[in-house]
């Protein structure tokens, strides 16, 4: 568990990042609010991070299922390819100071999910239909110019880049997944009947149908809201802000007066969640994977505890795993450079 987060605060089963409300004061400032002491000011970033994002991808939109779907790419068509998948209620630009130092030897893409980031929200959401997306994304890049390619998600991305590698084998040459939980515990267990009702608690205040979408007055009212989810503090605060400003958009205020700030996730995904391929796929046990498969976690990761508790996983037993220290479950933001140095180096290797 990430030091910062308080013995008994709300990090128990999450579905990897599940937005979840939380009692003001249940978490430490530097988890429930990381940027608010900056009050809207970028925090200083090192030359490293500075000439990544510099290389700015080229930006598109790819349509899949009716649905424009955001797509970042870097690097020459031609080179072997890589797909970047992101966690929920995030967008490609997680990838955006980690692609740069890996296009130098593939053609990279990153996309964001419907529903997140500026792509398309949809009547429904489903395991299959991200998979088509994906596929969609890395055919429209070039990916498959030079054999097919890697695809490499992380939390719910890693999990649609996981259901994808046992669905369509011959879509990918390998997977990696990067700190990859699956939910809970069965629902219909005790813990999971227990777990649910105190989900629906925390769940309190997020938008729903019937609820909106929060509009802040300012980007500074914004950021300051920022936070994390599974809850951990921000290892670089720099990544953060980066992250949080993208997450955004321009939206008119509830009140007519002007233009304020909303998030750019479609905040009822998870109502609009249709599980049912995925659940099939993991009756019966462990699906069978026909490609090879990588996990990246980070060793103080609250999904990784979960694991070493006793939760079931539909990872292969033997499944290669790289520990990154020092990290929580967001290593981008907690060790970007390590990150980068381990998917170089797995790559170069491995699969053989």
């Amino acid at each position: 568990m990430d030091p910062a987060i308080k013995e008994g605060a709300p990090v128990g089963y999450y579905d990897d990042d599940r937005p979840v409300s939380s009692e003001p004061g249940s978490l430490p400032p530097e988890v429930q609010a990381p940027l608010l002491p900056f009050r809207g000011r970028e925090p200083d970033a090192p030359q490293w991070f500075i000439d990544a994002v510099a290389q700015a991808p080229e930006r598109s939109f790819v349509t899949s299922k009716g649905t424009q779907i955001e797509l970042l790419t870097w690097g020459e068509l031609g080179q072997p390819g890589l797909l970047l998948v992101h966690g929920n209620s995030a967008h490609a630009d997680w990838w955006s100071f980690i692609a740069p130092y890996l296009a130098k030897d593939y053609r990279v893409a990153s996309m964001s999910l419907a529903g997140m980031g500026a792509s398309d929200w949809r009547e429904t959401y489903a395991f299959q239909d991200f998979a088509e997306d994906a596929e969609a994304c890395a055919r429209a890049a070039g990916l498959y110019e030079n054999g097919l390619p890697v695809y490499i998600g992380h939390s719910f991305g890693g999990s649609q880049v996981f259901y994808a590698a046992a669905a369509y084998p011959e879509r990918m040459r390998a997977a990696v997944l990067v700190d990859v939980g699956f939910g809970g515990p069965p629902p219909d267990s005790p813990e999971g009947k227990r777990m649910a009702q105190e989900d629906a608690r925390r769940v309190a205040n997020i938008p729903t149908g019937d609820r909106a979408q929060k509009v802040y007055p300012t980007i500074e009212a914004a950021l300051a809201r920022f936070r994390f989810m599974p809850p951990q503090a921000a290892g670089n605060l720099f990544v953060a802000d980066f992250i949080a400003r993208r997450s955004l958009k321009p939206v008119p205020l509830e009140d007519g007066s002007g233009m304020g700030w909303s998030w750019r996730f479609d905040p009822n995904m998870w109502n609009k969640l249709d599980r049912s391929a995925m659940n099939a796929m993991m009756t019966g046990g462990k699906p069978k994977v026909d490609v090879p498969l990588a996990h990246i976690f980070g060793d103080r990761s609250v999904i990784i505890t979960r694991r070493t508790e006793g939760q079931v996983t539909p990872l292969p037993d033997d499944i290669l795993e790289i520990a990154i220290p020092d990290s929580a479950h967001h290593i981008m933001v907690d060790q970007p450079l390590a990150l980068v140095a381990a998917l170089r180096a797995l790559l170069k290797v491995w699969p053989q």
